[in-house]
C-alpha cells in the first residue's frame, strides 16, 4: 500500500467517523431522542466537538420538540468538502511521483524487450 493511499484511508476513516456522528446527532435531534440515555447523551456530547466550530451560524428550528439543526448539516457539508480537497491535495503532492516511478519502469521493461 502506497503512503498516499494510506494518508486517503486514514482520512477517510477519521472523516467518517466525524460524518456518522454528525449524522446520528442530526437524527437523534430531529426525532427528539431523550437526551437523558446514555446512547444519545454519549452521541451528544461526542459530536459537540466536532460541531463546535459551526454551532450558532444558523437558527436552530425547533417544532414539537423536534429539532432541525442545520448547523448540523452545514458541518456535515463541510467536512465532507474538506475530505476531497485533501484527498485532491496528497493526489497532487504523489502524482508526478507516481508518474516518474512508472515512466522509469515503462524505460525499464522498453530497454529489455529489444
Amino acid at each position: 500500500m502506497t503512503a498516499r493511499n494510506m494518508l486517503t484511508l486514514f482520512a477517510g476513516i477519521v472523516f467518517g467517523i466525524a460524518e456518522a456522528f454528525l449524522g446520528l446527532r442530526f437524527f437523534l435531534k430531529l426525532f427528539a431522542a431523550n437526551p437523558a440515555t446514555p446512547f444519545v447523551r454519549w452521541i451528544y456530547d461526542t459530536s459537540q466537538p466536532i460541531l463546535a466550530p459551526f454551532a450558532g451560524i444558523f437558527p436552530t428550528r425547533v417544532t414539537d420538540g423536534f429539532i432541525f439543526e442545520i448547523s448540523t448539516l452545514f458541518a456535515m457539508i463541510v467536512y465532507a468538502i474538506i475530505y476531497v480537497l485533501i484527498e485532491a491535495l496528497l493526489r497532487l503532492i504523489t502524482e508526478p511521483a507516481v508518474d516518474a516511478e512508472e515512466a522509469a519502469e515503462h524505460r525499464t521493461t522498453h530497454r529489455h524487450s529489444h
